[in-house]
This record gives C-alpha cells, structure tokens and sequence, in this order.
C-alpha cells in the first residue's frame, strides 16, 4: 500500500505558491483592513442588509481573474472547460495546503473563495443540464456573468428536505412556484437560485421533488432579509416566492428527480469542505505548538507542562488520521459512483469539522487572552468553521448516514 502523493502534487504546490507570493500577497498587503483585526467590519455592508461589501467582492473577483489567468481557478474542472482534469484527490490535497497556509486572500474562508475554484454548479450543470443548458450556462458561471445560489432548505424543514413545502405546478408550457427557501448564500449577487419544489408524489418521499432555474429579478420572487449569523458578513437570504413562473427549460435534471442535483452538489462540496478543515485545524495546531515553545511561564517554556503537550498531542494524532480518511474518502471518490462512497464522504466530514473547531478553541486556550483577541485569527477560523458542522448536512445527518450503510437500513433513494 502506497501512502505517498501522487508524483505531480508537490510541485504543483510549489508552483501554486510561486504564484501566490507574486500575484496575490501584493494585493492582499494593499488591503489588510480585510484580513487582520478589522476584517468582518470591513467586510461587511452594515447598512444593507449586512451583505458583503461591494469593495470586498470586487476584491475577490480580482484574486479569481489573476487565478484564472494563471491557469489555477479552474484546475478541478474537465479540460474541456479549460479544467486541468484535477481529481478529487488533487484537490483535497490542495484545499488543506492552502487553508494550511492561514487566513488570506489566497483561500477565503469567508467567502469559499480561492484561487482554485470550487465550481459544484458547473459539475452539476455538466451531469444533469440539457446541451442548451451547458451552452448558456458553464461558460457564464466561471466568468461571473450568470450566479446560482442553492435553495434547498426551507423556514420549516433542512436536513428533512423530502418534507419540503415548497411546490411547483404546471401550467401549460410553464411551472408556477409558490414556497419559501432559507439560507440562500449569495443570492444578493445571483442571477438564479436553484429552487427545489415538489411536483409530485407525498411528503417524505424522495421521487417527486424537481429542480429549477429561476431568475432572482423573476416577478413574485423576493428576498425580504438577510439573516445575521456567528459568521459575518451574511449572504444568506431568505427567499418567498409568490406565483413565480418558469419556462419549462428552467428544469435542471429530470422532473420528479431533482435530489440527486441536490445530492451531487452537497458531496462535491463536502470533501473539500473536510479538506479545508484539516488544513485550518493543521495550521491551529502548528501556530499553539510554536507560541507553546516561545511562550516563558513562570521561569520555563509553556510546553514543558503536560497540560499543553497532552491536548496539542492528541489534536495532533486526531488531524493525522483525519488526513488519512479524506484522502481516502477522495481516491474512493474518484473511482466509484458519489452516492457508493456517501458514508465515507459523510466520515471524512464530520469528522474535519469537528476537529477544526477543537483545534482553534484549543489554539485560543494555548495563547490565552491575545488567542481570544481579534488579533489572533483562530476565533475567525472558529466561527467560519462551526457552521460546517450545521450545513451541507449537519454531522448528525453525516452520522446517520454512517450507521445506514454500516447497519444495512435506510429507505431506498427511490422512495
């Protein structure tokens, strides 16, 4: 059994951070107010809703068209989308190497921002849009000129998404949609949500719910607030839509079977989401084992006490068989169909978010009061990384599916 990286990897990582020290420091340095103590204020709009501010955005979309250019945004992508074919493996190793790297304009926590990109929705538009779908969409998406936000949850119902209320109609050509949707993140700037309504068959049921493109300037469809969270700034809206209509080439997949979009765009995104965590909780370990080094108490180093090696020691040993389960789960990942490596996707996830948030409470504890401060980023890591033990699944749903595939019960997905 070979545990080495694939032979390409580490100089692919020497020259992503080539690149970064030229392209994206300097424009980092020139706009520290939004990466040390003053970052979310900065950040955020505080007279609109709490959104993101335009300026932080436009600095984003800065980094993405220098990563663009350099041939790394779009490493994960097929190359017929001027993709590097980056395997899932390739990209957990480089989602922890840059959250490895600590906070920066580089890989934003904040905004799942980073110079190689995380593109869910092109993949989803590439397995399930019809060919004049992918014309008009993939394209648009990677340079910013259509946006889809993902309106799954509801006010009434999240991890139970075969309970949604939300229901869609046919009427004639079109599809009239009535329902309401929460924690649409990044609707203020999307061109589209991609709303999921039942069209058919009883609630808990997985076949009858369908996938849909609507337009956010859609008449009936409104965003009355954003909710403010652990983590600013907020883009997460809520969503009431009123009597929409769609054309029926607003469907994305085959109708009734909208859940398995739903389910490609969520493990996409999950073992790189736990790639992210074991890099954040990485760097927390490395920066409290160093300050623990330097510190001097009461005449010796902070780390000669047994109260800061142990905790340190077992963090240390929990990010390595961390590390050792999401590269897993990814080579699995690569080879087998998403939904067969669901349980070692949800392992790998749970499991990364969950350290991350004992890794930077435990980096806070080691620096005591200046590792509470602002001036410290562990208490930014924290609070971004919370939420992922809520969303895309909370680790209770990630468990569960655990003990399904181990316990041989669950309903089937056609049910």
């Amino acid at each position: 059994m070979d545990f080495a990286l694939p032979d390409h990897l580490p100089g692919l990582l020497a020259e992503m951070d080539a690149f970064i020290e030229a392209e994206i420091k300097p424009l980092e340095r020139e706009n520290l107010q939004y990466f040390d103590r003053r970052r979310e204020f900065a950040r955020t709009d505080l007279d609109n809703g709490g959104v993101p501010a335009r300026e932080w955005e436009d600095l984003l979309d800065e980094m993405r068209r220098r990563a663009d250019a350099a041939g790394w945004l779009r490493y994960g992508l097929p190359s017929q989308f001027g993709g590097r074919d980056g395997t899932n493996l390739d990209m957990a190793v480089i989602r922890e190497h840059l959250a490895h790297k600590g906070l920066g304009l580089h890989n934003d926590l904040q905004d799942e921002s980073s110079i190689v990109g995380n593109f869910p929705q092109v993949i989803m538009m590439d397995r399930f849009g019809t060919e004049a779908q992918k014309r008009d969409w993939i394209e648009a998406m990677l340079t910013g000129q259509r946006s889809m936000a993902f309106g799954l949850t509801e006010p009434n119902h999240g991890s139970d998404a075969t309970w949604l209320e939300t229901r869609a109609e046919r009427h004639g050509d079109e599809w009239v949609i009535n329902g309401a949707k929460r924690w649409n993140t990044g609707v203020h700037r999307a061109t589209h949500d991609l709303v999921f309504a039942r069209t058919s068959g009883d609630p808990g049921r997985a076949v009858g719910i369908t996938a849909f493109l609507v337009p956010t300037d859609a008449p009936g469809f409104e965003v009355p607030y954003y909710w403010w969270t652990f983590n600013m700034p907020s883009d997460h809206g809520e969503v009431v839509l009123n009597d929409v209509r769609v054309p029926e080439d607003a469907v994305l997949g085959e109708v009734d079977h909208g859940l398995e979009v739903g389910q490609t765009f969520l493990h996409e995104n999950r073992i790189r989401q736990a790639a992210s965590s074991l890099g954040a909780a990485q760097y927390c370990i490395d920066r409290a084992a160093t300050y623990a080094g330097e510190r001097v108490v009461f005449g010796k180093p902070l780390s000669v006490n047994q109260a800061v090696q142990w905790p340190l020691a077992e963090l240390q040993t929990e990010a390595q068989m961390v590390r050792l389960l999401v590269y897993y789960a990814a080579w699995h990942l690569d080879r087998d169909h998403h939904m067969e490596v669901s349980d070692k996707v949800s392992m790998a996830n749970y499991r990364a978010n969950r350290l991350v948030c004992e890794a930077a409470d435990r980096a806070m504890q080691v620096h005591g009061g200046i590792g509470y401060s602002r001036h410290e980023p562990f208490e930014h890591i924290y609070r971004h990384h919370r939420r992922y033990r809520i969303t895309e699944g909370a680790e209770e749903i990630q468990i569960r599916r655990v003990a399904q595939r181990m316990l041989k019960f669950g309903r089937s997905r056609d049910t």
